[in-house]
């Protein structure tokens, strides 16, 4: 019984979209912080108005609840941990391919994340967009490749829900 809600016909491939995300966050973020050095390089330029530059984010998204503490960290790790079972349970009835990708991006961005959470205390952040001009700044916040994971995933989601499947054709 308990099987009924953790496996459905799309599980198998939104556990594997999630742990090849997951997989390829880790592995990048490994690489940039021990192989590329970036803390010590510092800010690098990668394209006109992308830079990698490392960030320690000890709060969720856009920096928010970053000053909480150990407790704080550990309260964040729980609510992750709570919503990627809530997510396994939405993707064992997920109703089409689409939404099983979507959901696994999802879960593989928080599990990525989560990992960070507990190895270092923090989620590493290393993408920067910004634009400037000769009087003017602008630099957007800074994320990683599981974070780009969770929004295509969302999107994938209002995608999913949002655009009608072709109906049964009448014979």
């Amino acid at each position: 019984m308990v099987s009924r809600y953790l496996f459905g016909s799309f599980t198998r491939l939104g556990l594997v979209i999630a742990a090849l995300t997951a997989l390829a966050d880790q592995a990048l973020k490994l690489w940039l912080i021990y192989g590329f050095d970036l803390a010590h390089r510092g800010r690098f330029a990668l394209a006109p108005y992308v830079d990698l530059v490392l960030n320690w984010n000890t709060g969720i998204s856009y920096g928010l609840f970053r000053d909480q503490g150990t407790v704080g960290q550990w309260m964040l790790l729980i609510v992750k941990v709570v919503a990627v079972a809530l997510l396994w349970a939405w993707l064992a009835r997920a109703p089409s391919r689409l939404a099983a990708i979507a959901l696994g991006l999802i879960i593989g961005g928080a599990v990525g994340n989560a990992i960070d959470r507990l190895t270092f205390g923090a989620v590493a952040d290393f993408v920067l967009l910004h634009f400037s001009t000769a009087t003017w700044h602008f630099e957007w916040y800074v994320f990683n490749l599981a974070d780009v994971a969770i929004v295509a995933g969302v999107i994938g989601l209002l995608w999913d829900a949002l655009i009608p499947r072709s109906a049964a054709k009448a014979p």
